[in-house]
């Protein structure tokens, strides 16, 4: 990953299909989907002792969680309510493991030409855990749920805003059209996401029912939740018998629970443990992905709310030291953008790097010398937000600003998006949609508070535009606000890893999510 240079991630192969080559779906891939037929190879997996056989229990111990986890489809914050989610539920469609889109769900989905209207052709056989037939009225009450204006969930912000709830209507017994106030070229990137599983009219939180290939048996939140393979399943069924999701708010923790075999898959393993956990039997998967573990500065607070001080802290990180020290040299420069793996990367913008001197001046001139600010972070955000918070309090010192790191536990608690200046995670997502959830005014995760009505008008703009070519102009055009105004510190872009058992077979790597996208139906037991 190194060895790339530093304006392109690594794993940003030429991935920039245009939306109608996306949802142009062969009937190969559509049969593949539910088992590991598109699981690309891009590192290191599981899977190389022979035939996979079924039956045991799949223990695995994911980072963070507290008594605030959820079962909620729509609303997963930390790592261990997204695992759930994502073994629990299906969206209508999602993103596979090369980081393009594929039918889940639903067969298909496809507008018209305006971009407005778009029809959803539902898959043929797919049953909620409880046996009943997926609907279009089902589809239709999902989509109103996370759309919901008075409450919209991460998935529904724009949809919210979008959504014309008269004219979305069922048309016939497995089809639905969904109606725009506005076009919207993109509305499969949201229907992919994790955060859309699909649910029943009749959902019930405390016996949550979806259509993933597992189903749910017990929680007990801030600790563990158990799930049963569903043999109903649509697609490939689970290989285990059981799953079992436990929380670990320790790395040290959950690392000794892998050697010691109480589980057999962690994610977000502790990149200085990488040759340890090797060394002592257990295996590592490393995936090439859009992760980041951002500083979020709050733009409407002091001091982060003078774009002279946001810069400076900006310049204070030596970015190259973080991926060297806190990954383990496993990632690649960020340059305060996101979504490295979309096309319209605005990658031509001039890379920063640390320049003490000019952060110096520009806190001077902001009337800031001897700057002393909080940084809160917090062991639930992953090993790599301590350690790099760390390091940004020895790299705050050479231009004189006093940076006192406070650890919350649970750091997604009640405080979560007030903090002034903060760490948070996020997993690979393109533009417009990770735009959508952190960096416009009402956004469901906008930890900076970024309200700018030109960036919002070049999304609304960029969204809207059916020309790949024109809409990646316009997206280059909002980075470039964000380059030069926005809250984020986003320092690099780290390689996931992960793990995992010799016992465990069947993990490939993926860019989306840890451990192959949590696609646990694809794992077996040996032994």
């Amino acid at each position: 990953m190194n060895a790339l240079p530093p304006d392109r991630p690594a794993g940003l192969d030429d991935v920039s299909l245009s939306r109608r080559q996306l949802l142009r779906y062969s009937s190969l891939a559509a049969a593949a989907v539910g088992g590991s037929g598109l699981l690309a190879a891009c590192g290191g997996g599981g899977g190389e002792s022979g035939p996979q056989q079924k039956g045991g229990v799949l223990v695995h111990g994911a980072t963070g969680g507290s008594a605030k986890d959820t079962l909620d489809p729509h609303r997963p914050v930390q790592n261990a309510d997204i695992a759930r989610a994502s073994n629990l539920y299906e969206p209508l469609l999602f993103w596979d493991s090369d980081y393009r889109i594929a039918p889940a769900v639903a067969e298909s989905v496809t507008p018209e030409s305006d971009a407005k209207t778009w029809t959803i052709k539902l898959r043929q056989g797919v049953t909620f855990h409880n046996g009943k037939d997926v609907t279009p009225e089902d589809v239709l009450f999902t989509i109103r749920r996370v759309a919901n204006p008075k409450a919209p969930t991460s998935a529904g912000g724009t949809l919210s805003q979008i959504l014309d709830f008269d004219q979305t209507k069922k048309v016939d017994d497995t089809t639905i059209k969904v109606v725009l106030k506005q076009p919207y070229a993109i509305l499969d990137y949201l229907l992919a996401e994790y955060t859309l599983g699909v649910i029943p009219e009749d959902f019930d939180l405390k016996n949550p029912v979806g259509t993933g290939a597992f189903k749910y048996k017990s929680f007990a939140p801030g600790k563990n939740s158990v799930f049963t393979r569903y043999d109903g399943y649509w697609g490939d069924q689970a290989f285990v018998d059981e799953l079992h999701i436990q929380d670990f708010a320790d790395p040290s923790a959950q690392v000794n629970a892998l050697l010691a075999g109480q589980v057999q898959t962690i994610d977000n393993l502790p990149y200085n443990l990488i040759d340890s956990v090797k060394s002592q039997g257990s295996k590592v998967l490393v995936s090439n992905t859009g992760a980041w573990v951002p500083f979020t500065m709050r733009v409407d607070v002091k001091p982060f709310s003078d774009n002279r001080v946001r810069q400076a802290m900006r310049l204070i990180v030596d970015r190259q030291q973080m991926i060297d020290q806190a990954l383990s040299g496993y990632g690649s420069l960020g340059n305060d953008l996101y979504a490295p793996f979309d096309p319209a990367y605005a990658k031509d913008l001039p890379q920063r790097q640390q320049d003490i001197d000019q952060a110096k001046s520009l806190l001077k001139s902001a009337g800031q010398d001897g700057l002393t600010v909080q940084l809160f972070t917090g062991d639930d955000i992953g090993s790599v937000a301590p350690a790099t918070a760390s390091l940004f309090v020895e790299q705050a010192k050479k231009a004189g600003v006093t940076v006192k790191k406070i650890v919350k536990t649970p750091f997604y608690g009640d405080d979560y998006l007030s903090y002034p200046f903060a760490q948070d995670f996020w997993n690979t997502r393109n533009y417009i949609p990770q735009a959508a959830v952190c960096a416009v005014k009402g956004a469901t995760y906008n930890e900076t508070h970024f309200d700018n009505s030109k960036f919002a008008g070049l999304l609304q703009s960029a969204s809207a535009e059916t020309d790949e070519t024109k809409r990646n102009t316009l997206l280059q055009d909002a980075q470039k606000i964000e380059y030069d105004e926005g809250g984020f510190i986003i320092w690099g872009f780290r390689r996931q890893v992960d793990g995992y058992s010799s016992k465990v077979q069947g993990l490939k790597p993926s860019r989306y999510l840890p451990l192959g996208s949590y696609k646990f139906q694809n794992v077996s037991l040996t032994g």
